[in-house]
């Protein structure tokens, strides 16, 4: 009976060390998007860019948005449209609603990726469903250059999208 009890008061200990341990790297980690916020405001982009791509190697949606923006107009690193992109693509994979308005741009000007009609009215418009001031707007200006058949693609493509879930 004793050893039962220590069985359950261990494992109970174990419990609360990993639940500490797990959700102190959430604060650690949401403290560092938050620091590397007020950094940007304060136009400290080395910084912000600093604590930001860790976090956006690790799939945190909100700092790969933000490290797009960086690079989309050149704060703290090298203006470059092909990397803005990228990071755009990977937060809004995820559901991120400011990334996919910034794909949606991406695609229909061309920048850092090909010109693409199709996707940037997919993005344009998953945007729009979020809620995104200006989405279905820029989607139906896109829509005027398009066919018929690329209408349709893009109205499937929104239909079957689903977010991708980091690990």
């Amino acid at each position: 009976m004793a050893e039962n009890m220590k069985t359950k008061v261990l494992a109970r200990l174990l419990s609360l060390t990993f639940l500490f341990f797990f959700c102190g790297s959430s604060i650690v980690l949401a403290d560092d998007y938050q620091y590397g916020f007020d950094a940007y405001k304060r136009e400290d982009y080395e910084t912000a860019y600093r604590l930001w791509l860790p976090l956006a190697g690790k799939g945190n949606a909100r700092a790969q948005t933000a490290l797009g923006l960086m690079y989309d107009v050149g704060q703290g690193v090298p203006q470059d449209y092909k990397e803005a992109s990228k990071w755009f693509r990977l937060a809004a994979e995820q559901g991120d609603a400011d990334a996919q308005f910034n794909v949606g741009l991406v695609y229909a000007k061309g920048q850092g990726t090909p010109q693409d009609y199709v996707l940037a009215h997919m993005w344009f418009s998953l945007a729009g469903s979020q809620g995104v001031e200006d989405a279905f707007h820029n989607r139906d200006v896109i829509e005027k250059k398009m066919s018929p058949q690329q209408l349709e693609k893009a109205r499937e493509m929104v239909r079957n999208w689903k977010p991708k879930k980091m690990l």
